[in-house]
């Protein structure tokens, strides 16, 4: 897995050892990032089960103001502290259920990436979106990453875009609903 472009393009990061992560491939990240040029900038990001940190970090890279990530998995996590000092950009690494994080956080967002494991069920992953709404700011979007042929699960926002790049279903939420 690289940083596919800004600032830290071309930089590889380090993936977790074992089945525990399933990092997104750099197409699905490329075709995401052109989608989202314009929103990225000066942005505020949360990623939620980061992972190895590919899209917070991509996210930095390409002028984002600030990246949170959340990872529950603590070796996991040491892989992702390694990667957030390996491209430079800085970054907050929370070690956390992400629940238990989103129902203390005090930080607000413009953009959410919500990268769940896919064994979470469609009501969990429902539960996860109406508890990013009060982290989430006016305007703010949500990208959430499924398997295809899963459902639209329940959400507070309208959903304004929907994308599938190989196995990867992409639903892209917006507060306010404009697209």
């Amino acid at each position: 897995m690289r940083i596919i472009g800004g600032e830290a393009g071309g930089r590889r990061l380090r993936s977790p050892d074992g089945l525990t992560t399933r990092p997104m491939t750099d197409r699905t990240r490329e075709a995401i990032f052109n989608i989202l040029a314009w929103d990225i900038g000066d942005a505020d990001v949360l990623d939620l089960y980061a992972g190895a940190g590919g899209m917070g970090l991509e996210a930095l890279s390409r002028n984002a103001a600030s990246a949170a990530f959340v990872e529950l998995d603590r070796s996991t996590a040491a892989v992702l502290q390694e990667n957030i000092g390996l491209v430079g950009l800085g970054g907050n690494l929370v070690v956390s259920d992400v629940e238990r994080y989103l129902g203390r956080a005090a930080e607000t967002f413009d953009i959410v990436f919500v990268d769940p494991p896919y064994p979470l069920a469609l009501d969990e992953v429902s539960s996860v979106l109406h508890k990013i709404a009060p982290v989430l700011r006016d305007n703010g979007l949500v990208l959430l990453h499924r398997h295809k042929g899963e459902e639209v699960p329940e959400a507070p926002w309208p959903l304004v875009d929907e994308r599938r790049y190989g196995a990867a279903q992409l639903w892209f939420f917006r507060s306010g609903g404009q697209a």
